[in-house]
């Protein structure tokens, strides 16, 4: 990383929830920051772009625009995915593959387009976006288990492939936080998956950001490789 902490960050998926906190959190460190997003509206506060992360060309064309007007992106969050949720017997082959590709397969595209800049730069992070699920599964999420599994895979293999070059692969992954998706849940099961989080609630978005932060942080130079939890003891030795 830059010494002095003020490199371009890329955020996928930065536009809402956790992307968002996230791109709040690198500015707040002195970051540059570029979100990414696939609909509505960027927020008006950050450089953005429209990426389709399922979509090679979408992220060949994306990152061409952003190293054309602002540089190569040095810290590189994906964030973007999507849920299809259903019980295993009812899920069709694309709800399987729809999850896989977009929060899997579209990781990968990022993260590989991504590499070709860093590999110049001789320094970089790549942060993959996980989630507590992925070590402990979770009934109805066969397909976003599986894809968010499948980054600590990947990630490591990142790690092995690139360290020498100064480029770090990490995964940070959330437990249940509080976004506009939990918040729609009734109390009784709120209450219910606060109980099973030893420290008793939901994590915030903040939480998460600040943690991707240190990650992306000079300080954080030695750390490869790893899994990063911020789930309040959820997941807990996986």
């Amino acid at each position: 990383m830059s010494e002095d902490n003020s490199s371009l960050a890329l955020v996928t998926g930065g536009n809402r929830g956790i992307g968002l906190a996230i791109a709040h959190s690198l500015a707040s460190a002195g970051h540059r920051v570029v979100i990414t997003y696939r609909t509505g509206n960027a927020p008006s506060e950050f450089l953005a772009v429209k990426m389709d992360v399922t979509s090679t060309e979408s992220v060949e064309a994306a990152f061409n625009e952003i190293e054309e007007k602002w540089g190569t992106p040095e810290i590189i969050v994906s964030n973007a995915g999507i849920t299809k949720d259903g019980l295993v017997l009812r899920m069709s082959d694309s709800d399987f593959e729809d999850v896989v590709n977009a929060n899997l397969s579209g990781a990968f595209r990022v993260a590989r387009r991504a590499t070709k800049g860093l590999l110049k730069l001789k320094r970089g992070r790549l942060i993959f976006i996980g989630s507590v699920v992925g070590g402990v599964g979770a009934g109805g999420q066969v397909n976003y288990a599986a894809s968010k599994s499948g980054l600590l895979g990947m990630a490591r293999s990142f790690a092995r492939e690139l360290g020498s070059r100064g480029i770090t692969a990490n995964v940070v992954a959330p437990g249940f936080v509080e976004t506009d998706m939990t918040a729609s849940l009734d109390e009784k099961r709120r209450e219910e998956i606060a109980k099973s989080v030893p420290l008793g609630r939901f994590c915030t978005t903040d939480e998460i950001a600040k943690v991707v932060t240190f990650v992306a942080s000079h300080d954080a130079g030695y750390i490869t490789g790893a899994l990063i939890p911020v789930d309040g003891g959820l997941g807990m030795g996986h």
